[in-house]
Parts: C-alpha cells; sequence; structure tokens
C-alpha cells in the first residue's frame, strides 16, 4: 500500500470512529472527512464527484419530498389509526404489521422510499398509544433491508448484480424470497423476546385510540386521491424504470415534481421537510470510500479474499457470504459490489462457476445492511427522523442489537446457499 492507501483507510477509519463516538454530527464529520481527503490529493474534485451516487442522492432527495407532500394529506394519520383498529390496539400485533408491510414495501419500492412511508405512521401511532417507538424504528430498518434482499428491484446490489450476471426479477423470487420469509420470521422472534413480551398499554390508553375515526385524520380528501394515485404510479415506476431505461431517482424526482405541481402545496414549506442532514453525510460518505476506491484498497481487498480461497466454490461462497455483510454493514455495499462483478465475471472467464457467489455476494450484501446504523441508506433516514423527533437511537445501542442479529441472519443465509448450492 502507497502513502495514498494509507491516508484513505486512516480518514476512513477516524470517520468511522467519531460517528461511532456521536460526540460530532455525522453530516459533519463525512464532509470534514471528504474535505481531508480533497486537501491531501489524494484524489481530485472530479474523481470525488465521481464517486458520489446521484442516482441514490435522488431517490432519497426526490422522496422526502413527495413524502412531504403526502404527509399534509392525513395519509399516515389514517393508516396508523386503521391498522391499530386491525389490531386491536396491541402494540405487539401492530409492530407485527408495520414489520410485514415494510419488508412488502421494500421488496418493491426503494427502501428509503418505503421507511419514508412507515416512519410518519409509526410515530403517529406510539405518541397515541404512548410507547418508544425506538424498537419498532430498529425492527422496520431490518424488516426494510431484509424485505429488499427479496427481489431484484429491491436494494441496489440486486441491481447491478442482476444486470450483470443475467438475472431476471423472477430468477431473485426463486432464489432469494424463500430465505427472506424464513429470516424476517427468526427477526421477529427475536424482538418479541427482547420488547414485544414488554409492550403492554393501559386499558384507556388503547381504548382511546379504538376510539378514534381514521377517517378524521384527513386533512385533504383531494390531496389524498391524488397522493393514493401518485403511489400507484410510484411503485410501477420503480418497478419498471430498468424496461424504460430510466434510472430510479428519475422515478423519484418526477413523481416529486408532479404531486407538487398538480397539488399546489406550498414549495419552500415542502423543502423545510426534506432530511438535509441525510442528504449530507450520503455524499461525505460516498466521495471517503471513493477515496479507497481511488488508492485501491478496496480492489486489494477483494483480491486477497479470492486469493485466500482458491478454487473452492462452495469455502468462497460462504467467505464471501460473510466478508460481504461484514464490509457492507460499515462500508455502503455499492461500491463494494461494483467492485467483486469484475472480479466474479473474470473468474467465471476462467472456467469457474460462480452462480452460487452471485447469491452470496447478493444476501451477504444486502443483509450486512443491518449490521450498524451506516449500513444502509434507510438505516440513516429512520435514525435522522427519530432524533428529531426526540427519539435519538445511538450508534452504539442500535450495533448492540443489529449487529448480532446481521450475524444470525447471515449464518442463516449460509446454511440455505450451502444446502442450494452444494455437489449432488
Amino acid at each position: 500500500m502507497d502513502f495514498n492507501a494509507i491516508f484513505a483507510v486512516a480518514v476512513f477509519l477516524i470517520v468511522i470512529a467519531l460517528v461511532m463516538s456521536e460526540k460530532v454530527h455525522r453530516s459533519l464529520v463525512a464532509i470534514g472527512g471528504a474535505a481531508v481527503l480533497l486537501l491531501a490529493h489524494v484524489m481530485t474534485l472530479d474523481q470525488a464527484v465521481a464517486h458520489v451516487d446521484f442516482n441514490t442522492i435522488g431517490v432519497l432527495f426526490g422522496m422526502m419530498l413527495f413524502v412531504a407532500v403526502v404527509k399534509q394529506s392525513g395519509m399516515f394519520g389514517y393508516l396508523a389509526i386503521k391498522t391499530a383498529h386491525i389490531a386491536k390496539g396491541d402494540p405487539w400485533h401492530i409492530m407485527i404489521m408495520y414489520v410485514l408491510l415494510t419488508a412488502l414495501l421494500s421488496a418493491f419500492l426503494d427502501n428509503v422510499t418505503t421507511v419514508l412511508l412507515i416512519g410518519p405512521m409509526t410515530l403517529t401511532i406510539c405518541k397515541l398509544l404512548k410507547v418508544n417507538p425506538i424498537p419498532f424504528f430498529m425492527v422496520e430498518i431490518m424488516a426494510s433491508n431484509i424485505g429488499g434482499t427479496a427481489t431484484l428491484i429491491g436494494d441496489p446490489p440486486n441491481i447491478m448484480i442482476g444486470s450483470a450476471a443475467g438475472y431476471t426479477f423472477l430468477d431473485f423470487i426463486i432464489v432469494d424470497a424463500p430465505i427472506v420469509c424464513v429470516i424476517l420470521a427468526v427477526v421477529l422472534v427475536v424482538f418479541y423476546f427482547l420488547y414485544g413480551r414488554g409492550l403492554h398499554v393501559p386499558d384507556e390508553d388503547r381504548n382511546r385510540v379504538l376510539e378514534l375515526d381514521p377517517k378524521e385524520q384527513i386533512e385533504d380528501m383531494r390531496l389524498l386521491k391524488i397522493s393514493v394515485v401518485m403511489l400507484v404510479c410510484v411503485v410501477i415506476g420503480f418497478m419498471c424504470h430498468g424496461a424504460l431505461g430510466i434510472e430510479s431517482s428519475v422515478v423519484a424526482l418526477t413523481a416529486a415534481a408532479v404531486i407538487m405541481l398538480i397539488s399546489r402545496v406550498d414549495v419552500p414549506q415542502a423543502l423545510l421537510h426534506v432530511e438535509w442532514t441525510t442528504l449530507t453525510f450520503f455524499c461525505g460518505l460516498f466521495i471517503i470510500v471513493g477515496g479507497m476506491v481511488e488508492t485501491g484498497t478496496i480492489d486489494m481487498l477483494a483480491n486477497a479474499l479470492m486469493n485466500f480461497t482458491g478454487d473452492d466454490v462452495l469455502f468462497t461462497m460462504i467467505i464471501l457470504l460473510v466478508a460481504s455483510a461484514v464490509i457492507s454493514s460499515v462500508l455502503d455495499n455499492i461500491p463494494f459490489v461494483a467492485t467483486m462483478i469484475p472480479i466474479l465475471l473474470a473468474m467465471e472467464g476462467a472456467g469457474m462457476d460462480v452462480t452460487p457467489l452471485w447469491w452470496a455476494t447478493s444476501l451477504g450484501a444486502c443483509l450486512g445492511g443491518n449490521g450498524t446504523l451506516i449500513g444502509a441508506s434507510c438505516n440513516v433516514v429512520i435514525s435522522d427522523i427519530a432524533a428529531k423527533n426526540g427519539n435519538p437511537i445511538s450508534f452504539v445501542k442500535y450495533m448492540k442489537i443489529g449487529f448480532p442479529l446481521m450475524l444470525l441472519t447471515v449464518l442463516i443465509a449460509g446454511i440455505y446457499l450451502y444446502i442450494v448450492f452444494q455437489p449432488v
């Protein structure tokens, strides 16, 4: 490793340490780390900008605006009360419903879009029932990442892998979806023992919620109708954006522009609800990771992994699954998967069966996002929503539960892959 590579790794480790300490705001840490790399000439400004995933930023920005407008219709309040009625006011049953809804939406929508929709509903119902929303947020983060693993369009790594390997939507349903259902059930069982048994509310709070009329939560019926139609269009857009030859960010930004135009909402007011700190954090983080890409650090790590495992496909599969998960829990999984794709294609060109390795990368990179608060975009978005509403989720508190659970889900995925791909 040359000086630039060592420097880039040092900056990354310092940034991660500062984020974990929570003594400095993570957006400031990320932007500061990016500035240090530029000042040290580890990369040029053009190179830094090239590493910012503007598609991800565009999805985040567009859906934040979209949700800010939809929220004004009262839709989230309506859904929150309706869900409480279906669950008869039982907070554990409500948590189960939110988890299943989050996982299902994440399989067909961008994860960030899903948590932006579920987050306000969670806050509303938890305030009404006077329960701590943090356990709800934590399990919703995990459900979003797990659900997104199930389909081709559920998570960016799957989109990249499907494109490179030629896998279809049906391929992901056949291979990834079955184990995703098992993993989701296991996570619910774990959360029941962690939090579910203690989720009780007085009868008076429950009855107060059950007496509420969901329709009274609707503030603007015209906007609600527009929102429902637009949500359907967004779902279709995210499912078909590849066939249409447009990026997912174009879908999100178009949806935001259209709904603001036809609903005639106050645009400056809507912009105030954009989580600018989240966008800033991700821009800085993309540049910091880009520094390691530019200096060859990620390539070196990936090549070392391949050299270590040799030609044993199943051993390589398990190592790649674990490595993908652990690395993706602290690094953005997009540059990692982007680095692995040409390596896997080269191994395939040399005559190696890399089919199990594609699926190991998919499951590892997506499930690994549950390891820490910075492991995936939706984690950061949910934690920002929680903090802004007076319920901060600390990095360490989340990691104490998230990382062991992530390892458990990866273990389950590893057993599944071994059974599916072991030689007959």
